[in-house]
């Protein structure tokens, strides 16, 4: 049996999914959920009913670009994931105005986590997750710097979603759902955990150089002195009207640091001929036009790992890019990743941007896995 309780509605007024919800879960052995869910116009609605159904037992979580459940890959479902309290305690706190949190207000939060812990074995080991706001642009300097108060505690979240709408994310903290916030999250577990990040990309020997940009580092202007989506296009040899979503997920761009590559998906061609992406990128960074490996043989190979070090994985929770859902095309090959990712016991949402170590990522998978449960 999983040590994550899970419970999954498909219903559509925020009472019915709330009612939903609790008849799956077994509240009194529940220390703290998770809920991921659409974007929607009722989530004010959805947060009033689920404080009423969950009562006592705290939760938070955030909206999604899609939602990994017990059936694998999902669109408008709710997904709430319930912690055994009997293995798990979890504490969390609000980040508001993302642009102005700073190295004390990172040192105080940590510290307030770390007091409110009322873990009865001490000796128990810790992580933390991260929910942001997805198109707040303020992931890389708020991940930086909790990461600098958090110290040697591992580190995972992922940036919330609105179905693809880029137009507002929200996350689900105290009760209510915030934009320009987020939510940190603090896991006790006496359950053994990795932490971990993997993506399925090789570097190729193509690059372009970003010679524009706005001040947020977001919208490329130039890459190569041309305007970006046209050198972008180019470099792929297609034209600019053959640019969508499903073009970025297949063929993305990376930033080297290290040995280390990271991608940096793009998000929307702009009418003025520029690209806006999911992360920063800085004028002179080198973009590395990277290759797609198969999709699932990488996360199976993560996975198998895992489960050498930890014993057999009884759940993983993880942030998937919404990219690598694109990269699924054809009912036929979703369904081969959704029954993955069913057999692997992966929960979880698609992420606008994924979270490890303090550092934004795109196109990758990011969570924990927990293997046996300690004797």
């Amino acid at each position: 049996m999983s040590v994550l309780y899970q419970a999954v509605s498909y219903q559509i007024e925020p009472q019915a999914i709330a009612a939903e919800l609790v008849r799956q879960l077994p509240l009194n052995d529940i220390d703290f959920i998770v809920v991921f869910c659409p974007a929607s116009d009722r989530l004010h609605e959805l947060s009033q009913a689920l404080c009423v159904a969950f009562g006592e037992v705290r939760f938070a979580g955030c909206t999604t670009a899609g939602e990994i459940t017990p059936d694998g890959y999902c669109n408008n479902s709710v997904l709430a994931i319930g912690f055994d309290r009997r293995h798990f305690c979890l504490q969390a706190a609000q980040i508001s105005s993302l642009a102005d949190f700073s190295l004390p207000d990172a040192q105080r939060l940590v510290n307030d986590l770390l007091q409110r812990d009322h873990s009865p074995q001490p000796r128990q080991e810790g992580f933390v997750m991260t929910f942001l706001d997805g198109l707040s642009s303020q992931e890389e300097r708020v991940l930086l710097t909790l990461e600098t108060a958090l110290g040697r505690i591992p580190h995972f979240g992922g940036s919330a979603g609105d179905n693809q709408q880029l137009k507002r994310t929200h996350v689900l903290v105290h009760g209510q759902f915030r934009t320009d916030a987020a939510v940190v999250i603090f896991v006790r577990t006496n359950i053994p955990f990795r932490v971990f990040s993997t993506h399925h990309m090789r570097p190729t020997t193509e690059k372009l150089v970003v010679t524009a940009a706005s001040a947020d580092m977001r919208t490329l202007y130039e890459l190569n002195a041309e305007p970006a989506a046209q050198a972008y296009a180019d470099l792929l040899g297609i034209n600019v009207a053959a640019l969508d979503e499903h073009v970025f997920a297949l063929h993305p761009l990376a930033v080297r640091i290290g040995q280390e590559f990271y991608v940096r998906s793009i998000q929307r061609v702009n009418a003025d001929g520029s690209l806006t992406f999911f992360c920063a990128v800085g004028v002179g960074a080198v973009l590395t036009r990277m290759q797609p490996q198969p999709l699932l043989p990488d996360l199976a190979d993560t996975l198998t790992e895992l489960a050498v070090a930890l014993g057999p994985l009884q759940a993983v929770l993880g942030c998937d890019c919404v990219l690598r859902r694109f990269e699924c095309s054809g009912p036929q090959a979703l369904q081969r990743a959704s029954e993955f990712l069913q057999q692997h016991r992966v929960l979880g949402f698609n992420t606008y941007g994924e979270h490890y170590e303090g550092v934004h990522l795109n196109q990758t998978f990011t969570g924990v896995a927990f293997g046996t449960v300690a004797s």
